[in-house]
């Protein structure tokens, strides 16, 4: 059951830092879609962890997936497109500082646990 939970809020973090990073430089991206960025990259992460890929790969095998999807429901000129993701980045790198430092929550980057 912790890891049911624990998947479902990764998800919706994930979910919020794409709606809050796309909200930046654009009208931002529907809940619905940032739902689905966020279980696509979620559940491709934890199937990349559940095969026993190095830890590298469970990190990097989501990008593309979070970058393609936003580029779609964005439907922005590229270069919006990019400094969106790279804001999204930021945000869910600082999201994942403030979980992984003060409640001990480590789903979102696997590899960087900073508590």
């Amino acid at each position: 059951m912790k890891y049911f939970i624990n998947f479902v809020l990764a998800i919706l973090l994930t979910s919020i830092s794409y709606v809050i990073g796309s909200l930046v430089l654009s009208e931002g991206i529907l809940m619905w879609q940032a739902l689905i960025i966020g279980i696509s990259v979620v559940t491709l992460g934890a199937i990349t962890e559940a095969i026993k890929a190095p830890i590298w790969l469970i990190i990097v095998v989501p990008f593309p997936v979070g970058m393609s999807l936003l580029f779609i429901f964005l439907n922005e000129p590229f270069l919006t497109w990019l400094l969106t993701y790279l804001i999204t980045l930021v945000i869910y790198s600082f999201v994942h500082i403030l979980v992984s430092y003060f409640f001990k929550f480590h789903s979102l980057i696997p590899a960087w646990k900073l508590s």
